[in-house]
């Protein structure tokens, strides 16, 4: 029963193929795509793959690309896709949120593919989760997996062209992080890493301060491997977190009860 998850993304599509729709399942194929590219797929990488039984995604570049997507699908397979909405509570995870179901789909998904993880590797305990991409989010999740909330600040090319944008003379850089910069472009370029380093520190001893435990931190997202080099706080960056979620997600919805 082969299972396709999809991640809509703002910048990129990003699909996975499993033998089954469970967590540890075998990855038989996967890839990315750029949006403005999305029209290739279905004479293009995907035509290599046999139909998959199920089809679950999450999307959050809105409902144009997600037609998009699903045109690509409807001209190889019957198999009709589901989309992830956020709701009160799903897959092990209660949703803190004011309103649950204007939560990023993709946040909620990460959530569900970190508690998995957490749960995975020993008992019970709070944590933090990352992801760096066009926007970064930074959310905690307690002990008893309630999500209590998170936030969300620009990615780095965000930061750095608004700071080209609004102040005359600067450009994006291509420079490094370091401790003590001492040109514009390690200035800038540490300073973005820095903003987000410290978000998560920050996040992190809030929840230590709320949980009275210190918190596991799952980082991911295409520029994540950027920034765990340079976090204050101990992190594991994994990059399949919304695969994770999306596998646990099937998983749950097709267990008996």
């Amino acid at each position: 029963m082969t299972f396709l998850a999809l991640d809509v993304g703002n910048t990129r599509l990003k699909w996975a193929v499993y033998e089954t729709p469970c967590v540890g399942a075998k990855l038989l194929a996967h890839g990315a795509q750029f949006l403005e590219n999305i029209e290739t797929l279905s004479d293009g990488e995907w035509t290599s793959l046999a139909e998959p039984k199920w089809v679950l995604g999450c999307v959050v570049a809105g409902d144009p690309v997600k037609r998009r997507v699903m045109e690509q699908l409807d001209e190889l397979w019957d198999t009709q896709p589901q989309w992830v909405v956020s709701t009160a509570s799903e897959a092990g995870v209660s949703n803190g949120y004011d309103h649950p179901a204007r939560l990023g789909s993709d946040r909620w998904v990460a959530m569900i593919g970190a508690r998995q993880r957490l749960l995975a590797s020993g008992p019970p305990r709070p944590c933090v989760v990352v992801m760096v991409g066009t926007a970064v989010t930074v959310e905690a999740i307690d002990t008893e997996g309630r999500f209590l909330g998170g936030i969300i600040l620009p990615g780095h090319g965000i930061m750095l062209r608004a700071l080209e944008s609004g102040t005359a003379g600067l450009h994006v850089p291509t420079g490094d992080v370091c401790d003590f910069p001492t040109n514009t472009s390690d200035a800038l370029t540490s300073g973005g890493t820095f903003a987000i380093s410290g978000a998560v520190q920050r996040m992190a001893d809030n929840l230590q301060r709320h949980c009275g435990v210190v918190p596991a931190v799952y980082m991911t997202g295409g520029a994540g491997w950027k920034m765990a080099p340079s976090m204050s706080t101990p992190c594991e960056l994994v990059d399949s977190l919304i695969f994770d979620g999306l596998l646990e997600i099937a998983h749950r919805r097709m267990a008996p009860g």
